[in-house]
């Protein structure tokens, strides 16, 4: 079988390694006659899967005791929600840094629960080319948190380093670079991400929160919104998507077995120089709209002079199996999400096919 070069920006692609594991597991889960699937999750075989997945997630970014692992539904999205309804009380506002669509969709949700503030906009006529610098955050030293995006899928921009919030905690939206590097977790009161980007398939949403922020949570919400609800049953108060964290827990032992972090943030580092180098050697072919100190090591966006050279550069692409190319509909343009499970061979045959292009156009 060709594997398809799949710079897809999620769902997106999955290590080989974690594919073929569930391939081998598929049918019968460890000679107990059933898949894994079929489990129970009040077994003891899907039990030893997902405690694995939180243990994994501990050991590769270092997660204290201080802090709550959870595995939940409802994507990152969700958690759009969920955050306000569980930090933001009576009384109290959040800020919330306006860098993107999903930042902007963050801020949108918490609206709609209570007060929140536009800590800071890099919004222009509607674009989004860089992140704000620490000098213009409008920070309020009394808000129940505040929220960034650390990486904005869509606009191809990225906090490379985070912002001085001072005691008020931290909060991220890490659904499309976590743990492409290591991170110092205690910076933050919480961190979620969608797994389908840099984790595993879509399904299952990783929530990391401090112990502190969930005992005093809100608790006049419905009990299956409260954290405390899915802290205290181990993230099994309901029926999880027990494929789901089985793919998780795959992925999680592959970047492990890789390496960990430090090796990922070499393998990231290295296709992202490689592909922002091809974009900036040709600047009458191609052309990345996002400040250089702002630039994603995970999802790269540029452009091409027009909109019939863009058609035929994707359809090029799909003539040597690469896809999900095409940049988000409400920007446009090319994006290739590079993210860990893509191999630096992948990269390397998109650079060179955009070389020849730029020689063949």
């Amino acid at each position: 079988m060709a594997r398809a070069l799949n710079f897809n920006p999620g769902p997106a692609a999955l290590p080989l390694a974690a594919l073929e594991r569930a391939a081998r597991e598929f049918v019968e889960y460890a000679g107990t006659g059933m898949s894994i699937m079929e489990h129970s999750h009040r077994g003891k075989a899907y039990e030893a899967v997902h405690d694995e997945a939180i243990a994994l997630v501990r050991e590769l970014l270092g997660v204290s005791d201080a802090y709550h692992v959870l595995l939940l539904q409802g994507g990152a999205t969700g958690q759009f929600a969920m955050v306000p309804m569980n930090l933001l009380h009576s009384g109290k506002s959040a800020d919330y840094t306006l860098t993107g669509s999903w930042a902007k969709g963050a801020f949108k949700n918490a609206k709609a629960v209570g007060t929140v503030r536009a800590a800071a906009n890099v919004e222009v006529d509607g674009k989004f080319v860089r992140m704000p610098a620490q000098a213009e955050l409008d920070l309020d030293p009394n808000a129940a948190y505040v929220h960034i995006t650390s990486n904005e899928t869509i606009a191809g921009t990225q906090w490379h380093a985070y912002p001085d919030v001072g005691n008020v905690p931290l909060v991220a939206d890490m659904s499309s670079d976590i743990m492409w590097r290591p991170t110092d977790v205690g910076r933050f009161g919480a961190i979620y991400a969608g797994a389908q980007k840099n984790l595993g398939p879509s399904g299952v949403t990783l929530v990391i929160v401090r112990k502190d922020l969930v005992e005093s949570g809100r608790k006049d919400i419905p009990a299956i919104y409260q954290y405390r609800t899915h802290a205290d049953a181990n993230s099994l108060s309901n029926t999880p998507p027990t494929f789901a964290i089985y793919m998780l827990r795959n992925v999680l032992a592959w970047v492990k077995e890789s390496g960990g972090l430090a090796s990922a943030e070499l393998r990231n580092r290295e296709k992202a120089n490689l592909l922002y180098a091809a974009i900036d050697a040709r600047p009458d072919m191609y052309k990345c709209p996002v400040v250089p100190e702002a630039r994603s090591v995970m999802n790269v966006v540029f452009t091409l002079p027009t909109p019939e050279l863009e058609a035929e550069f994707l359809e090029g692409a799909k003539r040597l199996n690469m896809v999900g190319l095409k940049g988000h509909r409400s920007v446009g343009g090319m994006r290739a999400s590079i993210y860990n499970a893509v191999p630096v061979e992948w990269v390397k045959t998109l650079v060179g096919f955009m070389a020849d292009f730029h020689k063949g156009a």
